[in-house]
């Protein structure tokens, strides 16, 4: 079904050079065109992998394998997802809500996937303009989340939060999450909001540390138009960041609008996907007996 299939990796680990060397070997012997990412190509000269980009990558493959943690996953996305291409996880970092596959078990389930069987489900994207005295400095997109925050430990940011046009709140605290149902088990869910299922068209905002107790965690409609204007008189430098790397530092009056962006990520997983039992996993919700 996958004729040329990519392979992307988290840079400058050698066990994870060592699951390239031998997926690259899978493949090859499945008949399969393989490309490898240009990070890892010069560890992997003698494999017969071809080098590419992630836009190259985008264009010509029919499947990305991505093998790491989230944040190896999060980086190729953001790239990748304009290219509306199916991508597929191989967990090597920490706690992996995105990487499915294990090093042990990669070969037996890819077996099945190319064969065919899997299932695909898609994952939107947020995306974020800049805007300074009306004009767009900076467009950045996001597949866990959005983060306005103080730059400075201990001080409070001054904002206004509005959706579709509509102000929510004024507040005043060491910032704002704006996350999509993916990123709800991410930096949103350790400020104290909800985990929303992946199927949901819903996006969740976090108030990080808010000066009053009725700050809330708020869920709306994933289509919403969200706007955060930087108070004029804030106190502290404030910076956005897009799924946790640093991109932008704010200014008082700075408006934030956030939107879904129209590209979908589209991801695959072996037979028998279980969301909720990733969720036990790791969250450590089984019971020890």
């Amino acid at each position: 079904m996958f004729k040329r299939i990519g392979l992307v990796g988290k840079r400058q680990v050698s066990e994870v050079v060592e699951t390239l060397k031998k997926l690259i070997a899978y493949l090859q012997a499945h008949r399969v065109n393989v490309m490898v990412d240009t990070d890892n190509a010069p560890h992997l000269t003698d494999s017969g992998a071809k080098t590419a980009d992630l836009p190259t990558m985008g264009r010509k493959c029919d499947l990305v394998i991505i093998v790491g943690g989230d944040g190896t996953f999060l980086r190729a996305a953001s790239t990748l997802v304009d290219y509306e291409i199916r991508l597929l996880g191989i967990h090597m970092g920490r706690v992996g809500f995105l990487t499915d596959l294990t090093p042990p078990r990669m070969c037996e389930q890819l077996d099945q996937v190319l064969a065919g069987e899997f299932t695909e489900e898609r994952r939107f994207l947020l995306r974020t303009t800049i805007l300074r005295d009306g004009e767009a400095l900076s467009e950045v997109d996001a597949l866990n989340d959005i983060v306005a925050h103080n730059a400075n430990i201990a001080r409070l940011i001054e904002f206004e939060t509005y959706i579709n046009g509509q102000l929510v709140s004024c507040q005043r605290s060491d910032g704002l999450i704006v996350s999509t149902p993916t990123g709800s088990t991410a930096y949103a869910l350790a400020g104290g909001g909800p985990i929303l299922h992946p199927s949901l068209d819903a996006i969740v905002l976090v108030p990080i540390c808010p000066n009053t107790l009725s700050s809330r965690p708020i869920v709306v409609d994933g289509d919403s138009e969200i706007e955060i204007v930087i108070g004029p008189r804030s106190p502290t430098r404030a910076q956005l960041a897009s799924d946790g790397q640093i991109t932008f530092d704010l200014e008082p009056g700075d408006r934030i609008l956030i939107h879904k962006k129209r590209q979908h990520l589209h991801l695959i997983h072996p037979p028998g996907h279980d969301y909720f039992a990733t969720l036990r996993d790791k969250l450590d919700w089984n019971l020890e007996h």
